[in-house]
């Protein structure tokens, strides 16, 4: 049985008037919910027999739908099977692909799910998106990130950055978390950004305008999936939930979402 998140209960329902982002002009904040899931769908990870397909699909739309986030960011997932969780859910799709040696990456065990990559899911519907590769990488997938803006003007991006296990990959890692920064303070300057991924380190990638909470109550890679969202008055709130087929727990967080004007971050 999968365990609910709860933190949708947990974020404040008072509107936001105190925060000044001029002399004269004062901004809303909204609230909103980021779920955050690796799904190791591949077919080709050594995390991937674990995940008995379809039922790690399965799974991951059940624990959408629990959770009733506003946006659901996917990692190591592949485009037939994120369109699956989409529809199955009711949430609008942007996909981009992993590309390895600058082909797409196309999942095997079973085939025809598509090619490999990463996936934002919103309720509200996509008004835009932007994606591209990291300049910098390890090994043989050129990993990258994903950004999508909502009709209501609140970006969501996600990234799926390389592991820490060796020195090149160490550094492809650190290089990929500052581009990755940039991307973010860009998307927050224009306004409201949330950001769900799993950036495979402890230390965050948001700019200072931007909150961190990552999944250190996980039983499964504690710490390194992250949520950052562009303001919050008050302290995230952020909660765990068991994953039985993949090799990362569900991880979600809440917070009031607003343009860059309050500089805080909670660990």
């Amino acid at each position: 049985m999968l365990l609910a998140l709860t933190v949708a209960a947990c974020v404040a329902v008072n509107p936001v008037t105190a925060l000044s982002f001029s002399p004269t002009t004062r901004q809303p904040t909204t609230s909103f919910t980021v779920l955050q899931m690796n799904l190791c769908l591949s077919g080709m990870a050594g995390c991937y027999p674990r995940t008995v397909y379809p039922s790690i699909v399965d799974e991951a739309a059940e624990q959408a739908m629990i959770n009733g986030a506003d946006a659901v960011t996917l990692n190591e997932v592949c485009r037939g099977d994120a369109a699956d969780i989409a529809l199955r859910t009711g949430y609008r799709m942007r996909f981009t692909a992993v590309l390895g040696h600058d082909v797409a990456i196309r999942c095997v065990a079973p085939g025809r799910r598509g090619v490999f990559g990463l996936a934002v899911l919103t309720k509200e519907r996509i008004r835009s998106s932007e994606d591209d590769a990291f300049a910098t990488h390890a090994g043989l997938e050129e990993r990258g990130w994903l950004c999508v803006t909502t009709v209501g003007a609140i970006s969501v991006c996600t990234a799926h950055l390389d592991t820490r296990e060796s020195q090149e990959a160490r550094r492809a890692n650190d290089a990929e978390c500052a581009e990755l920064q940039g991307v973010l303070a860009r998307y927050g300057e224009r306004g409201a950004t949330m950001f769900g991924g799993d950036v495979n380190r402890q230390r965050s990638c948001a700019p200072a305008a931007m909150w961190t909470r990552k999944d250190t109550a996980a039983t499964q890679h504690a710490g390194i999936q992250h949520i950052y969202g562009s303001t919050s008055p008050n302290e995230p709130s952020a909660g765990v939930a068991a994953a039985t087929y993949t090799d990362h727990d569900f991880f979600s967080a809440a917070g009031r979402v607003g343009p860059t004007a309050v500089r805080r971050s909670f660990g």
